[in-house]
Formats: C-alpha cells, sequence, structure tokens
C-alpha cells in the first residue's frame, strides 16, 4: 500500500536549540556533592541512588545543558512505545505500523500504558533510561520537562503520534488531517440532503477531537446550517459513550437524522442505541465514523468513516525516531498525513 502523502511539514536540524555541553560528569559530581560514579548511575536509570541526590544531579544536568555524546550511549535494540491507554483495535494498528519498521531494523519493541495519563509516571522515565532505547514514540500522550531533559540528556530520541495537545515547536510529532477528516464527513452528509447533524465528539483536552469537531462546524456553516449545541454530545472515544449519548441524541423529539461520531468505536456505540430504539441504518439514520478500522467494514451495514492511516502514521513515526537518533542531520520533525472519507452503506439521503 503506498503510503499518504505527508503534508503541512516543518523541517529543522535535531541539534537546533542545543546548548552546547559545557559540564563534564566530575565537575557535576563536585557540584553535587557527590561521586562522578553516582553520576553515572543517575545518567543509566540505577535504582540504587537516594531520590534527593538524583534530584539534584538531574537538575544539574539540565542547568548544564549535559548530553551523553552518541558514540557514549550504547543502545538497547529497543524502541520504547508508550500508550495512554492501551486498548482496543485502535492500538493494535499503531503496534503494526511501529512493529513494521521495527523488525527490519532488527528491534523489539516495548509497550508501555500511563493508565490513562497524557505523561507517563517518573519511574517509567527511569526505566527508559536503564534500557537505553533506540528512541521513544509517546501515542496520545507527551512528556514534562524533566522527562523531557532526561532523555535528551541520554540521548534517547522521541516522538509523539497523534499529539494530545500542542507538543511545542521542538517536539518531533506525527499526525493526522483531523480538521479536513471532520469537514469532509459532514460535507457529506449534507451532500446527502441532511440538515440536522448530530455529533459525539472525543475528550476536549485531546487536540485531534477540537480539530474534528471545528471541521464539523466549519461544514454545517459553510452550507448555511446552524450549528446546533443540543445535538452536540461529549464522548470520550470509547464504545459505551457512543451507546449512551447516542440513546439521548436519539430520544430526542428533534433528533438528527445523521451523526458523526468522531472514531469507530463511538460509531459502533451508536449503532447499538439505534438498534435498541429500533431505528434502522440508514433507512432512518446515517452514521459517519473516523478512523476506518477493520471492523468498520464488518459491521452490518458497513460504515462510512474517515480513513485516519494509523498504520502509516505509527510507521512514519518509527522510522523519524531511528533517524534523529543515527545522526545529526536535518528531518521533517512535525508530519501530518492525509486523512480521506470511504463511503459504505451506512449513509444514505434523510427519511422522505
Amino acid at each position: 500500500m503506498t503510503p499518504p502523502e505527508p503534508v503541512e511539514t516543518r523541517t529543522t536540524s535535531p541539534t537546533a536549540g542545543r546548548s552546547a555541553q559545557t559540564a563534564t560528569l566530575a565537575e557535576i559530581a563536585r557540584e553535587a556533592g557527590v561521586s562522578a560514579p553516582t553520576v553515572s548511575k543517575v545518567l543509566n536509570g540505577r535504582a540504587d541512588v537516594a531520590p534527593a541526590t538524583r534530584g539534584r544531579v538531574e537538575a544539574l544536568l539540565r542547568a548544564h545543558g549535559y548530553r551523553r555524546r552518541r558514540a557514549e550511549a550504547s543502545r538497547s535494540p529497543l524502541i520504547d512505545l508508550v500508550f495512554h491507554e492501551l486498548e482496543s483495535a485502535w492500538a493494535m494498528e499503531v503496534i503494526r505500523g511501529v512493529e513494521n519498521v521495527a523488525r527490519d531494523a532488527g528491534l523489539s519493541v516495548v509497550l508501555s500504558e500511563s493508565a490513562g495519563r497524557l505523561t507517563p509516571g517518573r519511574t517509567w522515565a527511569d526505566q527508559v533510561a536503564a534500557r537505553r532505547p533506540h528512541g521513544v514514540i509517546l501515542v496520545l500522550s507527551g512528556l514534562d520537562e524533566s522527562q523531557r531533559a532526561l532523555l535528551t540528556s541520554r540521548s534517547i530520541p522521541f516522538v509523539v503520534m497523534d499529539p494530545a495537545g500542542d507538543p511545542g515547536v521542538d517536539v518531533p510529532s506525527i499526525g493526522a488531517t483531523n480538521w479536513q477528516g471532520g469537514l469532509a464527513a459532514t460535507r457529506h452528509l449534507i451532500e446527502l440532503g441532511h440538515t440536522r447533524i448530530g455529533a459525539i465528539t472525543g475528550p476536549s483536552r485531546m487536540m485531534c477531537s477540537r480539530a474534528r469537531v471545528d471541521g464539523y462546524r466549519a461544514a454545517l456553516e459553510t452550507a448555511g446550517l446552524p450549528v446546533d449545541p443540543a445535538l452536540i454530545a461529549t464522548g470520550d472515544f470509547h464504545h459505551e459513550a457512543g451507546y449512551r449519548q447516542g440513546l439521548e441524541l436519539l430520544r430526542r423529539p428533534d433528533r438528527p437524522t445523521a451523526v458523526f461520531a468522531l472514531n469507530d468505536l463511538q460509531a459502533l456505540g451508536l449503532y447499538e442505541a439505534a438498534r435498541e430504539l429500533g431505528l434502522r441504518i440508514p433507512e432512518d439514520l446515517s452514521v459517519v465514523g473516523f478512523d476506518d478500522l477493520p471492523v468498520a467494514r464488518w459491521v452490518g451495514p458497513p460504515l462510512t468513516s474517515v480513513r485516519q492511516p494509523l498504520t502509516e502514521m505509527a510507521e512514519a513515526a518509527a522510522r523519524l525516531v531511528l533517524d534523529l537518533g543515527r545522526e545529526d542531520q536535518a528531518v521533517a520533525t512535525r508530519v501530518e498525513l492525509a486523512t480521506s472519507l470511504v463511503v459504505r452503506s451506512s449513509t444514505a439521503p434523510p427519511p422522505a
């Protein structure tokens, strides 16, 4: 399969903005009042260092802009892949993409989950420092300043895939054209003749959800249709939210004739709500999802969905993190891959 063309790229050098290494480990050890082997233990993520000592050494490493030279950084044959939630077919598509690149490079993949938090815990950062992987890929997650400094000082490159918030101008990231996808999904329903189009959003803290909702709003406004807040239900990208919010939308006396569910899992929950209320898809209700997971082709009726190239995004993230770790060269560190609408049998003109 030919991967989508990347759009909206920004090219930077991985060394841009880096301060020069101004202190040796021995000098940092003297300032911290510890031995050089203790500083080395902190750099290697060893557990046998007192928390107060570790914090003092880490602060000095950050203050001096210390970065271990790549020749010193013996890497393990690993890529760390971190999910904020490790569940559903969505995660499997991402894992498949990273595995494709890792396998070709002779590397293995370490999976971890931050239990719904958008930033992994401190223990995770120490474990990564001890593993010394070729790189770290964070999915719908990010790093705080101290974690970024820790990985940078160990010459461990990192990339954020589908960032939940603004990752920052200096953080490499891979995303998709979420606004364009929301626009295409809603415009498709408008072209079929729908005028009351509902939406089940994702979490407002997630940038991808906000972008898809903005695309939905733009399509309605461009067509001269009102944006009715009563038809916009807040979800969380899980099946249960699609079912729960779907019941509320479809029980309204002025219910929508079509719903953009913002992801496939919520669309499947909406399918369940429609069946419970005796509504037929697409005769009584049109449904559009987002992601185009394999299950979208298998459900009845097959789901119209905005294809987010998850496997290709994961492959791009894995290639980028390896490129960042190989040598100091200019690489594209902000990339968005194109989405596309896949029309199936879940959408049709509204009932007469």
